[in-house]
């Protein structure tokens, strides 16, 4: 029917905190501490819409490659302006690539990374 969320795992849980909540703006919904786990569970949202589960967990390993390993490539947001959100997370301390053109659609996007290097896309609506 649609997708219900995301599971992120930083390496380093207030780093990643701070850069979806402060950078990017996510609001939280819930911060839980799961002491069996030694893990943390940030529960993320856009708007009203919740998106993101964001995990810590001991050692957890590093992410093979960027971005063309097995397994998830990068996360997409939908913007307003890519280039309003581009300056905006620039002047936040992001390192952002060029805006691009998609060939199929005409759309202009983006990409910057998280903390983890994960890739993370802008995408014009």
């Amino acid at each position: 029917m649609k997708i219900h969320h995301i599971a992120i795992i930083g390496s380093d849980y207030e780093v990643s905190k701070k850069f979806y909540t402060e950078i990017l703006g996510l609001n939280i919904i819930r911060e839980v501490y799961r002491e069996e786990r030694q893990s943390y569970k940030l529960d993320l949202a856009i708007g009203d819409h919740y998106v993101i589960e964001l995990f810590s967990f001991p050692n957890p390993p590093a992410r093979p490659s960027r971005p063309e390993a097995c397994g998830l490539r990068h996360l997409a947001f939908s913007v307003e302006s890519v280039h309003e959100k581009r300056d905006e997370l620039i002047q936040k301390g992001l390192n952002c690539e060029e805006v691009r053109i998609d060939e199929f659609t005409g759309k202009e996007f983006f990409f910057t990374q998280d903390p983890d290097q994960l890739p993370l896309e802008f995408y014009e609506m």
